[in-house]
């Protein structure tokens, strides 16, 4: 080969590297807040907060209450107490970033803020981030794939894609869909630093109500097209929820690389159960829950209390935004039946879905060793649950108290208070859900 084709080869090689477009990166890191972090109450008027939010959520919000569109809504202008989400997502969006403080949402898509200038808008304490401030900010037409068909209803192709999002309820957030940039992490902080993510869909709402909590809008991480987590194109993302108890801890929630399981605690084995497509509602991440124990007990539920139906009902969601675990009415009797047998307490109210509590023994300040809860999901994972993840004590009326509700629906939920300390991966590109046992704290 002479010297004229290897400087040839050599400019050829060398062009290509420079103009190749630099990798976005493959991992972020944001903060989940609780949305009571701020309010001082004690550990009963958490709990009192948490039994409120978890019924209203799931008489409201789960399968069946939520939709995309709706009639006109009268709410007014006021911070609203919404059942939609129980943590805070710490992201900026636009150019310059604008704080945004949204609700995390693992039961819907859409990623949407309120936007000036507001024909109807909640308090926020951040300001309102104004499109026309951004030099990033860019309309989605009617003709662009992120505008969905029931939103393309008298709209031409040139035109901007409008969108209403209405939660059961009564939330509700209309506006123009765009793309933006959003931030995660930030620069000050060293466990999250600022990484930006140009292109991203989301609502732009200048008629808003119903939200609450000092957020700014939600953030959409369910299964969809639409989810932050399908956008960004890292496929998985996970989170480890701190304890309840102590709200002043934040929650990492991981995407990408960064996603991946840390370290087990006390010898604690990874478990990996399939998620389960439910085509009524696409959304949302659907386990095979098969079974429940309580120590050497498996509870007698029958087989296929926990399927989903050929109708779409039933089934069991895995929910960051669901507080006590919901059980349908059949397995949440017989886990209150075998919780009193432990505690040699007579069940009380026995004809309520409540969380039940029992009379603590005099001077007894703290719970009594008991057994673990474990559910059994397909695949052969078992999440175990120690006493601290179903149990609580109540001091106001020093009572012992089974943090899991029960439900005349036919879903059932995982909810955040069962999830504490374990974290819980998503890989939607493989459709699985991952969990293990490990201090959140220190992820």
């Amino acid at each position: 080969m002479g010297a004229t084709q290897l400087i040839t080869i050599f400019v050829l090689v060398s062009s290509l590297h420079i103009s190749a477009a630099p990798q976005p990166p493959s991992g972020y890191r944001s903060t989940l807040t609780h949305v009571d972090s701020k309010g001082g109450f004690t550990r009963a008027e958490l709990m009192r907060r948490a039994a409120h939010r978890s019924r209203h959520r799931s008489a409201t919000v789960l399968p069946g209450s939520y939709s995309r569109t709706s009639s006109s809504s009268n709410t007014r202008p006021t911070r609203l107490y919404s059942g939609q989400a129980e943590y805070l997502m710490e992201l900026a969006i636009g150019t310059p970033p604008v704080p945004f403080i949204a609700l995390a949402d693992t039961g819907s898509d859409l990623t949407w803020t309120q936007c000036k200038p507001c024909k109807l808008c909640f308090a926020q304490d951040t300001p309102i981030y104004d499109p026309t401030a951004s030099s990033t900010f860019s309309p989605v037409t009617c003709s662009s794939d992120n505008c969905l068909s029931i939103w393309r209803r008298n709209c031409s192709a040139t035109t901007h894609c409008r969108y209403r999002y209405v939660y059961g309820d009564g939330a509700y957030s209309a506006g123009v869909i765009g793309t933006e940039t959003l931030t995660f992490g930030s620069s000050y902080d060293q466990e999250a630093p600022s990484v930006s993510v140009a292109g991203i869909a989301f609502g732009c709402g200048v008629d808003n109500g119903g939200l609450s909590y000092n957020s700014t809008g939600t953030v959409g991480l369910g299964r969809g097209g639409l989810s932050l987590v399908a956008q960004i194109g890292v496929g998985k993302f996970s989170y480890c929820l701190t304890d309840f108890f102590n709200t002043s801890l934040g929650s990492p929630v991981l995407f990408g690389y960064l996603a991946e399981l840390g370290d087990p605690s006390d010898g604690a084995i990874v478990q990996t159960t399939p998620l389960v497509h439910n085509l009524n509602f696409p959304s949302w991440y659907y386990v095979s829950l098969q079974g429940i124990s309580l120590g050497d007990a498996h509870l007698p539920i029958p087989n296929g209390t926990f399927d989903i139906r050929d109708d779409g009902t039933g089934g069991m969601i895995v929910d960051s935004g669901t507080i006590y675990t919901v059980l349908v009415e059949s397995a949440f009797r017989e886990v209150v039946s075998h919780v009193a047998e432990v505690l040699n307490q007579p069940v009380v109210n026995a004809s309520s879905l409540d969380g039940p509590c029992f009379p603590a023994p005099v001077r007894e300040r703290q719970l009594p060793d008991m057994p673990d809860l474990v559910l059994h999901f397909a695949g052969g994972a078992d999440m175990i649950l120690h006493r601290d993840n179903y149990m609580s004590f109540n001091q106001e009326d020093s009572s012992f108290c089974l943090n899991i509700v029960g439900t005349t629906s036919s879903v059932s939920v995982l909810g955040n208070f069962q999830q504490q300390n374990i974290q819980m991966l998503f890989d939607i590109t493989v459709g699985e859900l991952s969990f293990v046992h490990t201090d959140c704290s220190k992820l």
